[in-house]
């Protein structure tokens, strides 16, 4: 099995998709392995030497920052904290997020900043590899002192406790549900007694909102492209003209996003007869000749996004942060999600304009204009058609809509006022995930239109497009007459999510 090295590269969002789509097992390199050992023994030192009070590890936390802990207690003191902090509420964190959350905080732990033991940081590669996930709770953070509940229930299972979902790899490959206890005497783990800072490092941190801004990250560059993809269909199926995707036009804007999105569009059209016919209308729509500009926004603020969390996912998070060399423990905020809250928030408006736009394209192409039957379907009146697809779509278009009202603008007091700025980063991250499922929606309807559309034209559309269509009617048949649309819907969003894409397009 091949391996990736923490501490030896640079993370980025493409080399986490990469990571977890040839699922690369996670190895230490040697430097991370000094680092965090060095680390380590200098805050050994440090409490042994010295009985100044220290945030966090001879100290309590939050308000109880000032009642001193005596050195018997220290280890209690970052196990209790894991114990308390475990209050998390809600839906379980999905099985691909909570590993990620373990990626990200073993890669954060990597830099030898935050005080913890080799074995600890071993063990959470071991969970990793292994598909040992903690069973994690959406509810609970308020993105400022770290992702404290969430972060608490992820460690849970180092110290033997709470449950985790297992791999059955060799049953029905799915995941089953376990004691963390049952399963550390399976794999023949002990369970850790944490050290001096150690509850505090796992807990701190933006592992939770990070997980699940990469994880929309990833699926959003995807996204981005099948929506230039399938509008391109619609823009065939609805004969438009070809002007608006002119490469002259983009290049007196150059936004990137929009000569992107043109480009797309250019290249999935290359070779259509529907293009070459003359066209009767003069002008389209805008949801039709404005794709680059939507579509090309919504890739900027993704590549905005994209660099904000290329830079955290590489970033220690956890507090206080330990410089050996400088010999120096500081207390300080690195574990607020701030940036992250308002990147999310952000990225949620813009790509709740895809969903926006193509529900107006799906509504266009089912009005009974330019000669297409109302509602797409033979014999309308008997037959409804796809008309409720397009009632689906907009309903999702304006629970994305109310989904986009920013979290980062919320704040709420804490921790006996302590704590009194928070960013409300996690609530942005759980928004965020719904918006972008709810995309992916939009789009499979918009695509089941556009290609019953298309059949209803007498030319043919490019080599691509036609490709395309074969492909999915392997799936979704053309609709003849009313028959159970959220089936077809269904195998719509699993076509979009299985469809094979070069990486190096997106």
């Amino acid at each position: 099995m091949k391996i990736y090295r923490i501490g030896q590269d640079v993370l980025s969002i493409d080399s986490i998709n990469e990571i977890i789509s040839k699922d690369l097992r996670l190895v230490l390199s040697s430097d991370a392995k000094k680092k965090i050992k060095d680390c380590r023994n200098y805050l050994d030192k440090k409490i042994k030497d010295s009985d100044n009070p220290i945030y966090g590890i001879n100290t309590g936390f939050g308000s109880l920052y000032n009642k001193k802990i005596s050195s018997k207690d220290l280890s209690q003191l970052q196990t209790n904290l894991v114990l308390s902090h475990a209050c998390g509420l809600g839906d379980e964190v999905p099985c691909e997020l909570v590993r990620l959350m373990l990626l990200l905080k073993i890669q954060s732990l990597s830099y030898g900043n935050s005080g913890v033991n080799l074995n600890t940081v071993e063990r959470l590669i071991d969970m990793y590899n292994n598909r040992v996930l903690p069973v994690v709770y959406e509810q609970g953070s308020l993105g400022a002192s770290g992702d404290l509940a969430p972060l608490a229930h992820m460690s849970l299972p180092l110290l033997g406790l709470g449950e985790v979902d297992v791999l059955e790899i060799f049953k029905d490959g799915r995941f089953k549900r376990k004691k963390a206890s049952k399963v550390l005497k399976e794999m023949g783990w002990s369970a850790l007694e944490l050290g001096p800072k150690e509850g505090l490092a796992l807990l701190n941190g933006t592992q939770f909102m990070s997980s699940y801004g990469v994880w929309v990250l990833v699926k959003s560059k995807r996204l981005s492209y099948l929506a230039d993809l399938i509008s391109a269909i619609s823009i065939e199926a609805f004969d438009c003209r070809g002007d608006a995707y002119n490469q002259l036009i983009q290049k007196v804007r150059p936004h990137k996003g929009q000569i992107k999105t043109a480009n797309n569009i250019r290249e999935f059209l290359e070779g259509s007869s529907i293009q070459k016919k003359k066209k009767e209308h003069v002008q389209d729509p805008y949801s039709f000749r404005c794709i680059p500009q939507v579509h090309g926004a919504t890739k900027d603020v993704i590549s905005h996004v994209e660099n904000i969390f290329n830079i955290e996912i590489n970033s220690v998070t956890d507090n206080p942060n330990i410089f050996e060399k400088e010999d120096q423990i500081i207390s300080g905020g690195n574990f607020h999600g701030q940036v992250l809250a308002m990147g999310m928030d952000y990225l949620a408006i813009a790509l709740s304009e895809l969903g926006s736009i193509s529900e107006r394209r799906t509504y266009q192409l089912m009005s009974g204009s330019r000669d297409l039957p109302p509602f797409l379907v033979s014999n309308p009146g008997v037959n409804s058609g796809m008309m409720i697809t397009q009632y689906t779509a907009a309903s999702i278009v304006s629970q994305n809509k109310q989904l986009c009202t920013p979290s980062s603008v919320d704040s709420i007091v804490s921790s006996n006022g302590q704590e009194d700025h928070v960013s409300m980063g996690a609530n942005s991250a759980t928004k965020l995930f719904r918006v972008i499922n709810n995309i992916e929606k939009i789009l499979a309807i918009e695509l089941m239109n556009a290609a019953q559309a298309l059949a209803y034209k007498k030319d043919l559309s490019s080599e691509f497009i036609e490709s395309i269509i074969d492909l999915y009617r392997n799936d979704v048949k053309f609709l003849t007459k009313d028959r159970l649309l959220s089936e077809d819907i269904e195998k719509s969003i699993s076509f979009l999510h299985n469809l094979k894409i070069d990486q190096e397009l997106l």
